[in-house]
């Protein structure tokens, strides 16, 4: 966005540039040759585009094309691990009921080492698909396992 540049002269008679505020304070001033040699070196959005060829042009759209794919898949899977991370948050925290019927299962039968290890793995596949889910529900079976 342009700014609004008022001209005015110091005491020593240099010209400058002053820009101001809403409420009508300055907030910036530079010398006149400098601002004016800046705004020399900038070329506008609309002298860029002239300036380019057909092919130039269709390079930069697929460019431009590109990298907002890129960017919207990136989105897509951050979004998804969030949700897996909340879902696993969910089953961790929250025991299902089926845990709790799988270690009774467990606690009542007398079984020596070999057996218990089997329950243990088979309560653990039954209870949940999910990795972290299948890690607490053998850690519980273990306990109950081995107290009973």
């Amino acid at each position: 966005m342009a700014t609004r540049r008022t001209t005015m002269r110091s005491r020593t008679g240099t010209k400058l540039y002053a820009v101001r505020d809403e409420s009508g304070q300055f907030k910036d001033i530079q010398t006149y040759k400098r601002a004016h040699a800046a705004d020399l070196r900038q070329k506008s959005k609309a002298e860029k585009e002239a300036a380019q060829g057909p092919i130039e042009k269709s390079v930069r759209k697929a460019a431009k094309d590109a990298v907002k794919s890129v960017k919207s898949s990136v989105r897509g899977a951050v979004a998804a691990v969030g949700r897996a991370a909340k879902r696993a948050v969910k089953q961790v925290s929250n025991p299902q009921p089926a845990r709790k019927t799988a270690a009774k299962v467990a606690a009542k039968k007398p079984a020596s080492k070999p057996a218990a290890k089997k329950t243990v793995k088979t309560a653990a596949k039954k209870t949940s698909a999910k990795p972290a889910a299948r890690k607490t529900a053998k850690k519980a079976a273990k306990k109950t396992a081995k107290a009973g």
